[in-house]
């Protein structure tokens, strides 16, 4: 008897196909008319509080713009702000401070890859004299 009666209280959670059933099942068969008109009542007081909120929400927005505007902060402000921000915390990471420093390395060593490069060219370029005789002749 009480595996019976266990089968019948169910302890998990609506799975996807459940929900289905729920949702296109029709109750409104088996509740009473005092019943219905209890719900109906109750649906048309939640929708009045869901407009109420919903105008207060919109007064209160109003309210903060105004706030914003009398203490100087536009969106302008608020997304530069915002930006230096994230910009602060993402230079704060380990991942940024670990390839800011590799691709610092690798740039002082381009650096002085080039300056070497730029130096030979040079030497080069000196140890070269021009004859002068004909164009393009070198001695």
């Amino acid at each position: 008897m009480e595996a019976q009666a266990q089968g019948l209280l169910e302890t998990e959670p609506l799975q996807g196909r459940d929900e289905d059933a729920v949702a296109s099942a029709d109750f409104s068969t088996m509740l009473s008319e005092e019943e219905k008109e209890e719900l109906k009542a109750e649906l048309v007081q939640l929708e009045d509080e869901i407009t109420t909120l919903r105008q207060v929400l919109s007064a209160k927005e109003r309210h903060l713009v105004e706030i914003k505007q009398k203490l100087g902060m536009n969106l302008m402000n608020e997304l530069k702000q915002n930006f230096s921000k994230s910009w602060h915390d993402m230079q704060t990471t380990p991942a940024y401070k670990k390839t800011h420093e590799t691709l610092s390395h690798a740039g002082q060593k381009a650096t002085a890859a080039f300056s070497n490069v730029g130096t030979a060219i040079s030497k080069k370029f000196g140890d070269m004299r021009y004859c002068g005789k004909e164009p393009g002749e070198w001695c």
